[in-house]
């Protein structure tokens, strides 16, 4: 498969910045989109723009019948055993926020404990603190090595008779660990422990079958994965889902509503209140189809390729300091050149045409570890190239020179 016809897919990498061609690197936030899906979002408003599941016209039958085969198209990406267990929301966060407070509320009590990582994003950090505060629970976090690499034998001793719940990224973020997420699950399970997965960073890039990884929940976002952005979803087994309370109330949550007693919808439309995004929503199945197409396989050796490439080239540079190392990772690079706030960096990168995220990605607790206030994170997506690297490697050389260093 050829990088350039890829490439064309996509109009956004047509642009130039102070006449430089655009080097997007920050996949790891959001994912450009192909024309595909941006012709997905202006065909539902130009020729089917209705709201569904309930209207009886031909419009809204026919939003609705793209809309739920969206939901069976992320089912399929998934291998979820049924679409019903497939659950659509605003986002990756939104997903994790439901858990906590619906399952949260039914499972987790005084004195019990919830396992995180320490190199979980604010999302898979804060609503499991804010669960606690509520329930006088206790949030616990499994140390990492200075690579980045989650501690195993500090896993199994952080497991208890009051741990309720793990809840741990498939890749992080900040730093690219690919965790083992398998054996992270098995010894879960074997101590009768449910496990989320929050899968945001890896599903653009890394087949997911939720069935033979048995995990009882797993989060993943539209926008991460090519799609539009205000789309996540959240998979969760049906023996959980079916007694969780809903997560919000109104519109397609209910089945009867009187003054005296509201009966809830089935799932998965018990935990979708209210109008969803119905045309981001279709598109994300045509972003989903159109990843299908090129092959996650091909994605993650692309990648892979990116990655060692990249980090074979930053590492030769004496002023530049890789942060997290481990074995196994995503196309995920975090950097600190030294005497230069990642801000900075970034901010000339940009003149290089050149887009980088900076900062504590959302990772605060991580940096702290790693005694920095930030870090430039390089990030790469299926349309990247081996000339995306030649610039940044010339970019940071200029930098360099710039701050006299």
């Amino acid at each position: 498969m050829k990088i350039e016809n890829i490439r064309r897919d996509f109009p956004i990498l047509q642009k130039t910045f102070n006449t430089y061609p655009l080097t997007y690197l920050d996949n790891a936030a959001t994912t450009q989109k192909p024309q595909i899906v941006i012709d997905a979002l202006s065909q539902y408003y130009e020729s089917m723009n209705a709201n569904i599941h309930r209207g009886v016209y031909a419009l809204s039958e026919q939003a609705t019948k793209a809309y739920e085969e969206a939901r069976h198209t992320v089912q399929r990406f998934i291998n979820a055993p049924t679409a019903r267990e497939c659950i659509f929301l605003r986002s990756t966060t939104e997903a994790i926020n439901l858990v906590a407070t619906s399952f949260g509320e039914l499972f987790i009590n005084a004195g019990d404990e919830i396992l995180i990582s320490a190199m979980e994003h604010h999302s898979n950090i804060v609503p499991w603190q804010m669960l606690c505060q509520r329930k006088g629970a206790f949030l616990k976090v499994i140390p990492i090595n200075t690579a980045g690499e989650l501690d195993i034998e500090a896993l199994e001793q952080h497991f208890s008779a009051k741990t309720k719940l793990l809840a741990i990224c498939h890749a992080a973020n900040a730093i690219g660990t690919l965790n083992p997420i398998q054996t992270i699950i098995q010894k879960a399970h074997a101590h009768q422990i449910p496990v989320l997965i929050d899968a945001a960073q890896s599903a653009a890039r890394c087949p997911i079958d939720v069935q033979a990884l048995d995990c009882d929940f797993l989060t993943l976002s539209s926008h991460k994965i090519y799609g539009p952005t205000g789309v996540g979803v959240l998979y969760g087994k049906a023996k959980w889902l079916e007694i969780m309370p809903p997560y919000q109330g109104g519109g397609d949550m209910i089945l009867s509503v009187s003054f005296d007693k509201t009966t809830y919808n089935d799932i998965p439309f018990k935990f979708e209140a209210g109008t969803p995004a119905i045309a981001s929503t279709i598109a994300f199945g045509s972003a989903l189809n159109y990843v299908n197409a090129i092959g996650l396989d091909w994605i993650a050796a692309h990648e892979k390729q990116l990655l060692e490439a990249a980090t074979e080239a930053l590492s030769s540079l004496p002023f530049i300091r890789l942060i997290g190392t481990a074995k196994n990772k995503i196309g995920i690079l975090s950097f600190v050149m030294e005497g230069v706030h990642p801000h900075d960096v970034g901010s000339i990168a940009d003149q290089y045409g050149i887009a980088l995220r900076t900062g504590h990605h959302c990772a605060m607790p991580l940096m702290d570890f790693y005694q920095v206030p930030a870090t430039v994170r390089a990030s790469f997506g299926l349309y990247n190239q081996a000339e995306d690297i030649d610039r940044l490697i010339k970019a940071l050389h200029a930098i360099h020179k710039l701050f006299g260093k």
